[in-house]
């Protein structure tokens, strides 16, 4: 056998002589020392100190050896302490209709008696008196489920006591349910006789007229005669809502196009990003309707396509860009009461004692049927996964849960999870014998956590309408991730107001806030929770995840995009309570500061 060739050391020296010497890495451009750093990767580190170069991590680690690593021009920061992490991935949320909130008339999500709704919208009347006639009146952030007393019912005569002429249209925060005035039924021409539309509802007076109440795609309806804001006016929205969202340190957001006009958001962001204001890294997915999807889903996908391909930037960089690569549908409604049209695998209950005496007992019914039956929804998922779309679903009731999953499970026969990632977006009642195929068909639940604490949604309108075996398991964020479910989180603003911070600390503690009064205090249902860990690794490394953007935010590590925020307290060492009073201190894009509170 032939002795394998060994060099000598001065051969060896001569190769080595021959090639060129590696070019010494350029120092960075900023370092972070003295800090509490936790870089939510695989293994939990908690570092000193990080380094950025090019808008890129380029170190973490030890404050001494990073500061080893500066050089002339380096900006040196001492964090004096404080708490650096990944900057939060919001994965579920409808910013263009938040920046609209910010910026229009709006309940503030208020628990209100009729009469104060009926003085608060009066006094936005008055506001614009020069909008008379005949300019709609646009209002939001109605806290349905919390109007006083419970359970008090709404129509189109309360909006047309008003001293208006003008159409009116009431958008609920759920965004699900409006209420509209009769001016508005009559130029949208819904009457007794108008057909409830795919995946929607109209309510009815005894006299079988139009109650003034549209549930889901009902409401989509009616709003196609309401002028769209203009584009300047969509632009104004976005860039308020980015304001809003650097403030609160989130550094990515996912679109999830509550709106059925998605061009119309696409083009508003683009806008902001032309003008210099896009400051987090905007995902979006493109509304898919039910009712094109059935006559022809190659073709409905095919458009989505189109405008996935006009708006999105390509390979992501530092600066914050714009990626279109998800569709959006919606397999139900809400769960919770007067609305009722999440899709249950078995009837809401309903009282057949009084108010004094009640006895609630399982009714007859068991909320919609789901927006995209089988053949329509398998054909859809599978169409888009061959265009290199990934699917997220809106599903509140267990029965339109199951239906998503066997969705996943048609769309897995062809697409690994690796290759496409399928969300499950609110997940509120799901049956426990569906508990493990989140994990087994790589289906991401994306959570609310706000929700999980006891409240006038979660109370007052679920308890009894879900039965007790069925409230058990309300929000079950525990028990998916002890069934190895891969949490995501989305804020689903502007279903409730944008504070992040607030809905970790209840996804910790299912608590609410002790000023929301005796009757909400407590935990909400038997689900344990989340750790502090798992709640931000939900909103950092789990939400990017979802977004296919794992290799770019979510951690802090070496390559990665420098998307980070600092604290003003740390987050593995206070009380769960106090996560609500975190203060945002810095939020940093790329490398660049978008964020400082002064």
């Amino acid at each position: 056998m032939a002795n394998k060739y060994v060099p000598t050391w001065a051969a060896l020296g001569a190769l080595l002589a021959g090639a060129a010497a590696p070019a010494a890495e350029p120092p960075p451009d900023a370092v972070y020392v003295n800090g509490t750093v936790y870089t939510v990767d695989g293994a939990e580190h908690v570092a000193e100190a990080l380094a950025v170069r090019a808008g890129r991590i380029s170190y973490v680690g030890g404050s001494t050896a990073a500061r080893a690593l500066a050089g002339p021009t380096t900006e040196l920061i001492d964090l004096k302490g404080r708490f650096l992490m990944p900057g939060l991935v919001d994965g579920h949320m409808h910013p263009l209709e938040g920046g609209h909130m910010l910026l229009t008339c709006s309940l503030n999500y208020e628990r209100l008696t009729v009469a104060q709704m009926q003085a608060r919208i009066q006094s936005c009347l008055d506001a614009s008196r020069d909008k008379e006639p005949d300019q709609w009146l646009k209002v939001t952030g109605w806290f349905r489920e919390a109007m006083v007393p419970n359970g008090v019912t709404v129509s189109r005569a309360t909006l047309d006591v008003l001293k208006t002429k003008r159409p009116i249209f009431v958008m609920s925060s759920f965004g699900h349910t409006a209420l509209v005035n009769s001016r508005a039924l009559k130029i949208a021409g819904f009457n007794a006789k108008t057909p409830d539309p795919t995946g929607g509802q109209i309510a009815h007076e005894p006299s079988g007229e139009p109650s003034g109440v549209l549930e889901d795609r009902a409401n989509e309806v009616l709003s196609e005669h309401i002028p769209a804001p203009t584009p300047h006016e969509n632009v104004q929205a976005a860039t308020a809502a980015l304001e809003a969202m650097r403030r609160q340190g989130i550094t990515s957001f996912f679109d999830a196009a509550g709106s059925p006009d998605t061009d119309a958001v696409l083009a508003a962001f683009a806008g902001a990003a032309k003008a210099g204001a896009l400051t987090a890294r905007g995902h979006f997915a493109v509304h898919i309707n039910p009712e094109e999807a059935a006559r022809d889903a190659h073709a409905t996908i095919a458009r989505a396509r189109l405008l996935a391909d006009r708006y999105d930037q390509g390979t992501p960089r530092p600066a914050p860009s714009m990626r279109v690569h998800n569709i959006k549908l919606f397999m139900d409604g809400v769960i919770t009461a007067p609305t009722l049209t999440g899709a249950m695998l078995e009837p809401y209950f309903v009282n057949t004692g009084s108010k004094e005496h009640p006895h609630w007992v399982p009714g007859k019914d068991r909320g919609p049927d789901i927006y995209y039956p089988p053949q329509v929804l398998f054909a859809v998922l599978d169409e888009a996964a061959g265009v290199h779309l990934e699917p997220h679903m809106h599903a509140d009731g267990d029965r339109a849960v199951r239906a998503a999953l066997d969705g996943v499970a048609s769309l897995r026969r062809n697409y690994p999870e690796s290759t496409i990632r399928a969300a499950i977006a609110h997940n509120e009642i799901v049956n426990p014998a569906d508990f493990p195929r989140y994990k087994a068909l790589g289906a991401i639940p994306v959570l609310s956590f706000q929700w999980e604490k006891p409240a006038p949604d979660t109370v007052d309108g679920a308890r009894e309408y879900l039965g007790p075996e069925r409230y058990r398991y309300i929000e079950p964020a525990g028990y998916l991730a002890a069934a190895g479910a891969r949490i995501a989180y989305g804020s689903d603003w502007p279903v409730d107001p944008l504070n992040e911070w607030f809905a970790l600390k209840v996804g910790v503690t299912r608590e609410n806030d002790p000023a929301a009064g005796p009757q909400y205090a407590g935990r909400l249902s038997s689900d344990t929770g989340l750790t502090v860990a798992q709640v931000l690794r939900a909103i950092t490394a789990n939400s990017a995840y979802q977004l296919h953007a794992e290799s770019e935010v979510g951690s802090l590590e070496v390559g990665k995009f420098a998307d980070f925020i600092v604290l003003d307290r740390d987050l593995l060492k206070v009380p769960p309570a106090q996560i609500a009073q975190v203060k945002v201190l810095q939020t940093v894009v790329g490398g660049r500061t978008v964020y400082m509170a002064k």
